[in-house]
């Protein structure tokens, strides 16, 4: 993340512009220097994320960029955040901006200025690490959050947002990267310095380890690739921690389908997207230390490729995984479920209080929700609850979808105890049906982020590309996580 945001109780002297947040109606801020009349005939009616720019009145350096944040009585942080991009995004040709933004909404400073700071941080960002051409980077690299009261609660949300915003950027870029510059090995290596560098124990199993654990599943779909797999283990310990939690993420690099080849269009070149899960996770680890979490939490991040050669998986396959279950193979491409079955497995040994899945799995899920929102399903009312007040407090939206156990009948093998694959109907449910039988008495919820994993434009805080969905929730969550009630 390029930004650096610091707070004042005045607008600095030297700043290349002032962003002024202006209402749908009542007093005009005394800093536009317009009435309301004349704005509406410069077509700026203040109305939400509209922006509108003021070129320096006499004796003034600084431009003004003033952007609407509607009516007052609607807003709220998910409102500020898109509105705090928006005006991020009229702003980003001036190398520095002051903005009074945190403010406009009565109540709690502190979270509404690390939604201002999301907002701002999470729209200008880019990826460019592969062009010769920079020019994609904007030249917007200071903010200053200008607040003359409650300048410590502004200063604690502006660290919080810096926090949140460079794990949601952290998460982007390994999900934008190419498969060829981000193998399961170089991925672990990574997680490895951010382990280093957030105070986490990281462990890495390779493939002889992994087969050694039973990881059946993970070992199988790596089996048609050159490049070997790695599970990563990461472990963050807070004092006095007054819960437990694992989190499991997918880490598929590079998702060809296997011998189930997917068809060349556009969204197989974004299976480099594939492993989204497991960034969110590498990215909410690194973030738990800065955001002062009191719950313990353990990942495990399942990485490997699913390519086609002739050493790969084939369908009519059995695999063993970690817990025992034997799982006859009826699609190489329905592979993310046989890793993460693995992963839940480990993670349902250290009887957690808790215990989430992330992952791009299931078409249907896109098909059933589009791209905006994730589906949620799961064994324990407790843990979606919670994961529902973590998606409206940070506006990564979720949908719960049925975990119909009349269904588990379509996952029927006459071969093993279970197959990978339900049929043509109810896919989001099915896969999670699947790794339902790996999870044990563990209160557990499946996130299926196959819709939002990337955006075809820029929306709100969202940008065109990878979106690194999950990863703020994921953070919310482990902050307020609360131990539910485990069923009777």
């Amino acid at each position: 993340m390029r930004t650096a945001f610091s707070v004042s109780k005045s607008v600095p002297a030297k700043v290349a512009a002032i962003v002024i947040p202006v209402a749908a109606s009542g007093p005009i801020p005394s800093g536009v220097g317009l009435n309301r009349a004349q704005l509406a005939a410069l077509g700026f009616e203040g109305k939400t994320s509209q922006t509108h720019t003021l070129t320096p009145a006499t004796g003034k350096t600084a431009v003004r960029v003033l952007v609407g944040i509607g009516d007052v009585r609607d807003l709220n942080t998910s409102v500020l955040r898109n509105v705090a991009a928006s005006a991020a995004r009229a702003s980003s040709r001036y190398e520095s901006i002051a903005t009074t933004l945190p403010g406009v909404i009565r109540g709690s400073a502190k979270t509404s200025t690390q939604a201002v700071v999301e907002g701002i941080a999470l729209a200008l960002h880019r990826w460019v690490a592969l062009k010769n051409d920079k020019s994609g980077l904007v030249k917007l690299t200071s903010v200053t959050l200008v607040s003359a009261e409650k300048t410590a609660d502004v200063q604690a949300g502006m660290l919080m947002g810096i926090a949140t915003s460079t794990a949601v950027c952290t998460a982007r870029d390994f999900a934008n990267t190419p498969p060829s510059h981000l193998t399961a090995s170089q991925f672990a290596d990574h997680a490895v310095a951010i382990a280093k560098a957030s105070g986490l124990e990281a462990t890495v199993y390779n493939r002889d380890q992994l087969i050694a654990m039973g990881c059946g599943g993970l070992v199988g779909v790596n089996a048609g690739s050159t490049e070997p797999p790695r599970m990563v283990k990461l472990v963050y310990t807070p004092t006095s921690a007054k819960g437990k939690v694992v989190l499991v993420g997918k880490g598929v690099m590079y998702d060809s389908g296997g011998i189930s080849l997917k068809p060349t269009n556009e969204s197989h070149a974004a299976m480099k997207m594939d492993m989204s899960g497991a960034a969110a996770v590498l990215s909410t680890m690194g973030a738990l230390r800065a955001m002062k979490v009191k719950t313990q939490v353990t990942a495990y991040l399942m990485c490997t490729d699913n390519m086609p050669s002739g050493s790969a998986l084939k369908l009519g396959d059995v695999l063993t995984m970690r817990n025992g279950k034997t799982v006859e193979i009826h699609n190489t491409d329905a592979e993310g479920r046989l890793i993460l079955a693995d992963g839940l497995s480990l993670g349902a040994e250290s009887k957690p209080d808790a215990m989430i899945d992330i992952a791009t799995l299931t078409g249907a899920c896109l098909a059933a929700l589009g791209k905006r929102m994730a589906g949620v399903l799961g064994n324990n009312a407790g843990v979606i609850d919670q994961l529902k007040a973590s998606s409206t407090r940070t506006d990564e939206l979720l949908w719960e979808l049925p975990l119909f156990t009349d269904y588990r009948r379509m996952l029927d093998s006459n071969v093993a105890d279970m197959r990978n694959i339900g049929g043509p109907l109810a896919g989001a449910t099915t896969a999670a049906l699947f790794l339902s039988e790996f999870v044990g008495s563990t209160p557990w919820a499946h996130l299926d982020i196959a819709g939002p994993m990337d955006a075809d434009s820029d929306s709100g805080w969202l940008n065109r590309g990878a979106t690194a969905y999950g990863t703020r929730l994921l953070i919310d969550f482990c902050a307020n996580f609360t131990k539910p009630a485990k069923k009777k």
